[in-house]
């Protein structure tokens, strides 16, 4: 089964634009779970909830359990943020629904380890994480949290591909390109020679 974190929520009786302005008011988070064939749920929720949760890395693919009170509980992923303009707060939620069996799409992100012991970024190489998140299908009850990649033995040039990630199990990457590419080490950058020859010429003038 996958991770989750367990939050609680209020259910909220009308839908449309004056009851959620009404929740606002409240000093809560209108938001609603969608999916899994069933009725819509409208809850509201404390926006310090969303606020922690979106920066925490992984939380695209983090699995809540969502308590609500005097309505049951439900498993879902956020879908979707809405956030004002101006204030930079939550204004709006859209959950997905999950079900046993369900196959859903998430972004799932990637974390770096052994940075400090690849012999590549030891001898001055540089680390490119090209995917900081890759897209995967998977079944609601394996949603990993996200996926490791080991640089450890990695030297300048070398790569690390879809294959060599950890935590992979149970999921199909959504990209069509055959054991893609994640991170690299990349050689160290140098000055041009032409850059150099201006720095001597200069310090023949001086």
């Amino acid at each position: 089964m996958s991770k989750f974190v367990s939050i609680e929520a209020s259910k909220r009786a009308k839908a449309g634009k004056g009851a959620a302005r009404a929740t606002r008011r409240a000093g809560l988070v209108p938001a609603v779970i969608y999916g899994g064939k069933k009725e819509p749920a409208l809850i509201a929720l404390d926006p310090r909830i969303i606020i922690k949760g979106i920066q925490t890395s992984g939380w695209r693919s983090r699995v809540y359990q969502i308590k609500i009170a005097d309505g049951g509980s439900e498993r879902a992923l956020i879908r979707d943020i809405q956030f004002h303009p101006v204030k930079d707060t939550p204004e709006h939620v859209d959950f997905l629904r999950l079900s046993a069996g369900q196959r859903v799409t998430v972004e799932v992100s990637v974390h770096v380890t052994g940075e400090d012991d690849a012999p590549g970024i030891k001898r001055g190489g540089v680390l490119n994480l090209v995917r900081h998140t890759v897209e995967v299908e998977a079944d609601a009850e394996h949603i990993p949290e996200f996926f490791t990649v080991d640089l450890s033995k990695l030297d300048i040039n070398d790569n690390v591909r879809w294959e060599d990630l950890e935590g992979t199990q149970h999921v199909t990457p959504v990209l069509q390109i055959p054991n893609f590419v994640i991170a690299t080490i990349a050689a160290p950058t140098v000055e041009s020679a032409g850059e150099e020859g201006e720095g001597v010429a200069e310090a023949g003038e001086a």
